[in-house]
């Protein structure tokens, strides 16, 4: 079930990814993800599975489509929830850098928390170091401990972090304990997951966007790794909205268990613009292009890779509208 619902879903992925490309260096980050979020919608009806949306695109009443409760797939498979973001990096493909995707994940219904669109306290490390950290502890003990497990001087450490004046304090502490470090100006999901890739980046810290933890923890928990999270509400109203999506204290550390379930998750991504972990998409002659996605299944920790070319024959049409626009 797992290999071919998750193939199913990167064609999903992959329409997003085709349509939100061509905004690449246009500088409209909201057609970029409008364009992904209506192929990305679109395409749900193609998946055999009977979907519930517990991350999307907001409320009901805040999104017309890929709303928090929404119902996706072709109702003919097993009983889901779904996580989605049909362009992360949105700002990414507006200014033409790198390291956008379109993402998926799905886990059996009832499993995936419910994350409200708000910030989340983050760690997230590789296999190696999965289980051995605790989100608890002050970031220069974290380093402390994550040398000694490696068996590596802090000099050789690299800590990833978003490039925001939120996290300055945390920024001149990592800066003082010597380790490298990867300022990101966006790209939360792909932050943690470059953890458990080749890349030199040994933990991913800070705070980002709570859905964007979930969908990370849903990669995480495939490949190995780990990721614990804290909610930050600010308001009243965000205290409520937690306590509404079945979490009694909003303010707890959430383990991977937490926001991803016992069970096997599956995640899926397809390139949008070129990165390290996944190639963008790229167009050829012959109204053809080419995507690069990867479709992993937690229960297997299988993890596979898919060059696709595409045929595109409405190609033209969409490209003068979008160079119109």
């Amino acid at each position: 079930m797992e290999s071919s619902l998750a193939l199913e879903l990167v064609r999903v992925t992959e329409e997003a990814a085709l349509q939100s490309a061509r905004w690449t260096g246009r500088g409209d980050k909201n057609s970029a993800d409008e364009a992904a979020t209506v192929a990305m919608r679109k395409h749900f009806d193609s998946a055999a599975m009977d979907g519930v949306v517990v991350i999307g695109e907001g409320e009901m009443d805040e999104a017309p489509m890929l709303y928090i409760g929404e119902r996706v797939g072709n109702r003919q498979g097993p009983k889901m929830d779904v996580a989605v973001d049909p362009l992360e990096g949105t700002e990414t493909v507006a200014n033409g850098l790198n390291n956008a995707l379109s993402v998926i994940a799905a886990a059996p219904r009832g499993t995936l928390l419910h994350a409200p669109d708000i910030y989340m306290h983050k760690l997230a490390v590789g296999p190696e170091l999965a289980g051995q950290l605790s989100l608890n502890d002050p970031i220069e003990v974290t380093l402390r401990k994550a040398s000694e497990i490696l068996s590596k001087p802090l000099s050789e450490m690299t800590v990833s972090i978003l490039d925001r004046e939120r996290h300055s304090a945390m920024i001149k502490a990592l800066r003082e304990s010597g380790v490298r470090i990867k300022l990101l100006s966006h790209g939360d999901v792909m932050g943690a997951i470059e953890t458990c890739t080749d890349s030199e980046v040994d933990l991913y810290v800070g705070s980002g966007g709570a859905p964007e933890g979930v969908l990370a923890a849903a990669a995480l928990k495939c490949l190995g790794g780990e990721i614990q999270g804290r909610l930050i509400p600010e308001t009243p109203e965000d205290f409520i909205r937690c306590q509404d999506m079945g979490l009694e204290h909003p303010e707890q550390l959430l383990t991977m268990e937490d926001m991803v379930g016992r069970e096997g998750v599956l995640f899926v991504a397809t390139g949008v613009t070129a990165g390290d972990f996944l190639r963008g998409v790229k167009y050829m002659p012959g109204q053809r292009a080419e995507t690069h996605s990867v479709m992993m299944y937690s229960g297997t920790r299988t993890v596979r890779y898919i060059r696709s070319v595409h045929h595109l024959f409405q190609s033209s049409e969409t490209l003068a509208a979008a160079a119109s626009s």
